[in-house]
């Protein structure tokens, strides 16, 4: 029972250029290959703190912001990184540790700095969703690939040689004979 939970999570619904679905397929028994889904733990999370760093990088650019208010925005960039590493997979995590580099914690930053640090993150962001749209794509493609390799094999089709055939044996043709 448990393998079958485990074959029904690794199924792709393919859908075709017009919406509709055209069925469905496993991806394989491929252990090693990435799952995008994996790599969000938390999607809705990760999406709104990505809309509110971006939202933020477009008020800093367009008013100037006094010491107090670049100190806000330090520990508002530094807790939005604290809470989207709540909401990513190990490896992401550490690329986003590397790639944001904390300011000094004993000044104020400049508007530049800030300007630079949030326009990092959002592009990170930007990058990371992009990322995972252009692997569920390339995932589902590989399947619609492998569902029509599957629906053009003759052993699929019932046709002559198919489910049920034995070799040498007669060919059956128009409705059938019944037993």
């Amino acid at each position: 029972m448990a393998e079958e939970a485990q074959d029904e999570s690794r199924t792709v619904l393919v859908v075709g250029p017009d919406g509709r679905p055209l069925g469905t397929m496993s991806t394989g028994d491929d252990e090693n290959a990435e799952d995008p889904s994996k790599l969000i733990e938390q999607p809705a999370k990760v999406m709104r703190i990505g809309s509110m760093i971006k939202q933020l990088l477009e008020e800093v650019r367009a008013a100037p912001l006094d010491e107090a208010g670049r100190q806000r925005l330090k520990e508002i960039h530094r807790r939005s990184i604290v809470e989207l590493e709540d909401g990513l997979a190990v490896e992401l995590r550490e690329e986003l540790e590397r790639l944001s580099l904390p300011f000094d914690d004993g000044s104020t930053p400049s508007e530049a700095e800030l300007r630079i640090a949030q326009a990092q993150l959002v592009g990170w962001l930007e990058g990371l969703f992009h990322g995972i749209q252009a692997a569920l794509v390339a995932q589902q493609m590989a399947a619609r690939v492998q569902l029509e390799q599957m629906r053009s094999r003759p052993a699929l089709m019932g046709g002559p040689g198919g489910p049920g055939a034995q070799p040498g044996g007669p060919t059956v043709t128009g409705t059938g004979q019944y037993l």
